[in-house]
C-alpha cells in the first residue's frame, strides 16, 4: 500500500485510497495467493496434538470454503454474527476468512474471557453459532440457556457440542463462492471497554482491510522482503493481533507463526523468534520489558528481526536504547484504537524517531488535537486526540449503540478519548486519558465491567476500578470498595474477591489490589468521583503489592 518514499513529507502527500466499491477482505488476505502461487506458505502452527503444521494459502482457502459451506448449512447467511472463542491456532484464521467469504460478521473472543464476560458479548451482539474448544466449551454450556439467539456449537477438538467440526467439515464441499459484497459492509465486530457500563462492540467493514495497510506498511518499513515471517503474541481475538498483524501479513502474501500461548514468556518468545527466525513482530510494551529482563538473552538467542512494532504504552528511551543494542533495530511505536486503528506511529527509515513520541500522523489518515466541540487547537495545546473521518480504518458504529456512536463524534471528528498535543514538527505526545480507561499490560479495561462485576460478590456494597503507576504494566487495576453491613475487611476476603472477578471476567481485569474504604467521593447525582482517587493515589503514592 505505501510506495517507497526520500522522506515522511514526501511520502504523506504522495499517498491516495484506492478503496473499490465491491471488495470482500477474504479475496485479498486468502483467494488472490492461493491463485498466484498455490503453495505459497501462509501460515505456520506450534502447539496442540499436531505440533508444527504449515499450511499454504490454497490449503487455507480450500479449509475455508468448507467452513463456510458448513455454515451456510446450518442457516448462517450475510449479516449474521460468527463468535470465535479460540487462541491462535488454524481454526481460528480459518473462521474469519470463511466469515467474510459468506458474508458473515466474524466477532472474535478472548480465550480468557470468564463467563459473565462471555454473556454480555454473545448476547449483545446476537451470534447464531459460536466456534469453540473443549477448554472452552463449559463456559459456554453454563450460560447458554441465557443466549435465546445462539443455535449451533461448533468444537474443534471433540464432542460436547452440537456439532463436531472435522468430522462435518469432511461432509462439505471445497467450492464455495464468495458472497458480492460492497467495502462498506460488515465483516467483523470487536468489543472495546467502556468507561461507563458494559462494553461496546465497534462494527467494522471490509474497507478496514485497506484502512489498516498504511500503518502496518508504515511501522515495517514498507514493502514485504523475502524471507519475511510474521508473529505476535497478541491474541488474535484483539484487533491488535488480528489487524496489526495476522491480516496484513496474509494480505502481502507473508506467513505468520501462531502459538498456542498461555501466559507470555519472555525466555519462549526468545526461543521462537530465533528458532523460526522471525522477521516481523508486533509485540506490547509491557511484553518488550519482560523481554529486557532476560540480562543474557544476547549471548543465548540469535534472533534476526526486520521490524518491530510496539503500542499502545510510551516505552521511553531506555527500552528504545535496549532494542537497538539487542536487536539492531529501532522498535516502530505506534498509536490507535479498536475504533480507529494504527494510524499514528513512527518509520524510523523515513523519519526521526523522538523518544516518548507517538510519532506523526501515518499517510492516508487526518489525526489533529480538537477541543471538547471539535475545534482544530494551535500547536503546543492540550486537548482531545482526534481522527478525522470518513477514513477506511474508521468503524462503522458501535454494535446497537447509536448513542455512544453519536457521542465518540465531533463533526467529521472521532474523539479517541485520550489527550494530547502536537508539536511544531508533527509529532504527537500523550498527555493522559480524557475518559476513565486503564491502561494496563497493553489492554485498554472500561473500569465498568469490572465495577459491575464486583457489585455482583454479597460482600461489596460500592466499587470503583481505577488504575494505578506500575513500572512494568504502566498501570494495575485497584479496586476500591465500600462493604456492606456484616462484613469485616482482610486479606481472606481481598482474595476472594480477586478471584471473584478473575474468573468470570478475564484474568488481565481483576484488581490486583483492593482498598476497602468507609465511603466514596460522589458527584451531586450520585456517580463516583473516579478522578478524585485517582488523583488521591498520584498524592499519596501507593506502596501496596498487590496479588500476582
Amino acid at each position: 500500500m505505501l510506495k517507497r518514499a526520500e522522506n515522511y513529507e514526501e511520502l504523506y502527500r504522495s499517498f491516495r485510497w484506492n478503496v473499490p466499491r465491491k471488495y470482500n477482505m477474504a479475496h485479498d488476505v486468502c483467494d488472490r495467493h492461493a491463485a498466484a502461487d498455490p503453495d505459497k506458505l501462509a501460515l505456520i502452527t506450534i502447539g496442540g496434538k499436531d505440533g508444527e503444521r504449515r499450511y499454504s494459502f490454497s490449503e487455507i482457502q480450500r479449509l475455508s470454503n468448507k467452513f463456510a459451506n458448513l455454515l451456510a448449512a446450518q442457516g448462517i447467511m450475510r449479516g449474521d454474527r460468527v463468535a470465535i472463542l479460540l487462541p491462535q491456532c488454524p481454526e481460528t484464521a480459518i473462521a474469519h476468512v470463511a466469515a467474510y467469504k459468506l458474508g458473515a460478521i466474524a466477532l472474535p473472543l478472548f480465550v480468557l474471557f470468564g463467563e459473565d464476560a462471555l454473556e454480555y458479548r454473545l448476547a449483545n451482539a446476537g451470534a447464531k453459532v459460536l466456534l469453540t474448544d473443549t477448554i472452552n466449551l463449559p463456559k459456554i454450556l453454563a450460560i447458554r440457556e441465557r443466549l435465546p439467539a445462539l443455535k449451533r456449537i461448533i468444537v474443534i477438538d471433540g464432542g460436547g457440542g452440537d456439532l463436531d467440526l472435522w468430522p462435518q467439515m469432511g461432509k462439505s464441499s471445497e467450492a464455495f463462492e464468495t458472497v458480492d459484497t460492497n467495502a462498506e459492509d460488515p465483516a467483523l465486530l470487536v468489543y472495546t471497554s467502556g468507561t461507563t457500563g458494559p462494553p461496546k462492540g465497534a462494527l467494522h467493514a471490509h474497507r478496514t482491510m485497506f484502512g489498516h495497510m498504511p500503518g502496518f506498511d508504515f511501522y515495517h518499513e514498507f514493502p514485504p522482503q523475502k524471507g519475511d515471517l510474521g508473529w505476535t503474541p497478541a491474541d488474535w481475538a484483539w484487533i491488535g493481533g488480528l489487524m496489526d498483524l495476522l491480516m496484513p501479513c496474509w494480505f502481502h502474501g507473508i506467513p505468520v507463526l501462531a502459538h498456542r500461548a498461555g501466559k507470555f514468556d519472555p525466555e519462549e518468545a526468545y526461543a521462537l523468534m530465533t528458532k523460526y527466525q522471525v522477521r516481523n513482530t508486533f509485540i506490547p510494551p509491557t511484553a518488550l520489558k519482560m523481554m529486557r529482563q532476560v540480562g543474557d538473552a544476547k549471548k543465548r538467542y540469535s534472533p534476526k528481526l526486520r521490524s518491530l512494532f510496539t503500542g499502545g504504552e510510551t516505552l521511553g528511551e531506555e527500552v528504545l536504547a535496549w532494542g537497538r543494542e539487542t536487536f539492531d533495530i529501532t522498535f516502530n511505536e505506534g498509536y490507535g484504537q479498536t475504533e480507529f486503528n494504527i494510524c499514528v506511529g513512527n518509520c524510523s527509515a523515513i523519519m526521526p524517531v523522538k523518544p516518548g513520541s507517538m510519532g506523526r500522523a501515518v499517510p492516508g489518515h487526518s489525526i489533529e488535537i480538537v477541543d471538547d466541540e471539535g475545534n482544530l487547537l494551535p500547536v503546543g495545546k492540550t486537548g482531545n486526540i482526534a481522527f478525522k473521518t470518513p477514513d477506511p480504518v474508521a468503524m462503522i458504529e458501535y454494535w446497537c449503540n447509536p448513542e455512544a456512536t453519536r457521542e465518540k463524534y465531533r463533526g467529521p471528528w472521532m474523539l479517541s478519548g485520550d489527550e494530547g498535543m502536537k508539536d511544531e514538527d508533527g509529532y504527537f505526545w500523550f498527555q493522559g486519558r480524557a475518559d476513565d480507561v486503564i491502561t494496563s499490560a497493553g489492554y485498554r479495561i472500561g473500569p465498568g465491567e469490572i465495577e459491575d462485576c464486583l457489585m455482583k460478590h454479597p460482600a461489596v456494597g460500592l466499587a470503583a476500578a481505577i488504575g494505578v503507576p506500575d513500572p512494568v504494566r504502566t498501570e494495575l487495576i485497584k479496586a476500591v470498595i465500600v462493604l456492606n453491613p456484616g462484613f469485616d475487611p482482610g486479606s481472606g476476603l481481598e482474595t476472594e474477591i480477586r478471584e471473584f472477578v478473575k474468573v468470570r471476567l478475564a484474568a488481565h481485569e481483576y484488581p490486583r489490589l483492593i482498598e476497602f474504604v468507609d465511603s466514596m467521593p460522589l458527584t451531586a447525582t450520585g456517580k463516583i468521583r473516579r478522578k478524585d482517587l485517582r488523583e488521591r493515589e498520584i498524592a499519596r503514592g501507593d506502596d501496596s503489592t498487590g496479588d500476582e
